[in-house]
């Protein structure tokens, strides 16, 4: 299959190089000129994947045309806050009714559109929209480290396409039509993340994270149902999954970005000292907006927006959050 993929940042590389490894003829498209030269020159992504060596039928352009044109699939891998600006680039390329697979996790601002809703509007067919999420980080994937993740989509053929695309011994993928549950976990999450790092920055320990995660359960469950998902997506890979890795493991970049914040340093410095994304930075204030607008209590996810966005003390979300009003968890 020829495969265009939309975005080089570190998971677009490495699913980029899975694709090329099962066999696909990958092209993907890069803004920056001097790293597709560099990359067709030394098989390396250097600014993102550093040292991992990339398979020769993988070729990287800056010219959008190149990647789009022809393509049977095309996998979105550029970050939120830009994904509809890039999509609606590519679109004029597109030949056919390509696969459009969404690797993106987050809420469009402004819109509060999930990124298969924007690729939807973009294309203007659903039912060639695919969401790719789940427990997985970019080098972990890229070095061939066992990884499974769900493909969802409206149309079984398009979640069953690209679950024939990425399948691989390394990497599994279950096929899912509850596109809104997979997509809010996945951006919540990022979410969660920050305030994980932050607890364990101040030193909390392990007890107070693993609140936090429990709750930052309870809180995606309240807005998936809400929106229309199904609560059993909650519970597995892109849900609970993807949110215990992305709050404990160290290569998450949310972790981190809450990390460093409990240890006192400022978001300006942390996002100037990187080239990678945090989504759950710019997705607290659209995860906010999207839970006022819905009418869901999400008292973690509105803190971490007035830590980043606000200026709130870190210590002082934490105090906040542990105040509120005594509730029952469940009560039967």
């Amino acid at each position: 299959m020829r495969i265009g993929v939309i975005g080089g940042g570190s998971f677009g590389t490495s699913l980029a190089k899975l694709l090329a490894d099962n066999g696909h003829a990958v092209t993907m498209w890069l803004r920056n000129a001097e790293l597709c030269r560099t990359l067709n020159e030394t098989r390396q992504n250097s600014t993102y994947l550093p040292g991992l060596e990339l398979p020769e039928s993988l070729r990287a352009t800056n010219v959008m045309e190149e990647a789009v044109h022809g393509a049977e699939m095309l996998l979105a891998a550029s970050p939120s806050h830009v994904m509809r600006e890039v999509m609606l680039a590519a679109r004029p390329f597109a030949s056919g009714s390509p696969v459009v697979v969404s690797a993106s996790k987050g809420v469009e601002e402004g819109s509060l559109k999930r990124m298969t809703e924007v690729l939807a509007e973009v294309f203007g067919d659903p039912g060639r929209v695919v969401a790719l999420s789940g427990p997985s980080f970019a080098k972990e994937v890229a070095a061939g480290m066992p990884t499974a993740v769900v493909a969802a989509s409206c149309s079984e053929a398009a979640a069953q396409a690209a679950q024939a695309a990425f399948q691989a011994p390394t990497f599994r993928v279950y096929t899912g039509n509850d596109c809104v549950g997979v997509e809010l976990g996945g951006a919540v999450k990022n979410v969660i993340a920050i305030a994980a790092g932050v607890s364990d920055g101040l030193g909390l320990g392990h007890s107070s994270r693993a609140a936090l995660i429990t709750r930052g359960v309870a809180e995606i469950g309240r807005l998936v149902a809400k929106m229309g998902g199904a609560e059993m997506t909650v519970s597995g890979l892109s849900g609970v999954g993807d949110l215990v890795l992305t709050c404990t493991g160290d290569l998450s970049r949310n972790r981190t970005v809450g990390l460093r914040l409990g240890r006192g340093e400022t978001l300006d410095d942390i996002m100037a000292s990187t080239r990678q994304v945090a989504e759950g930075v710019r997705n607290s204030i659209s995860v906010s907006g999207l839970a006022r607008q819905a009418g869901v209590e999400m008292p973690i996810a509105e803190q971490v927006r007035l830590l980043l966005h606000e200026g709130k003390p870190a210590s002082q979300v934490v105090g906040d959050l542990m105040r509120r009003q005594a509730k029952p968890e469940f009560w039967r």
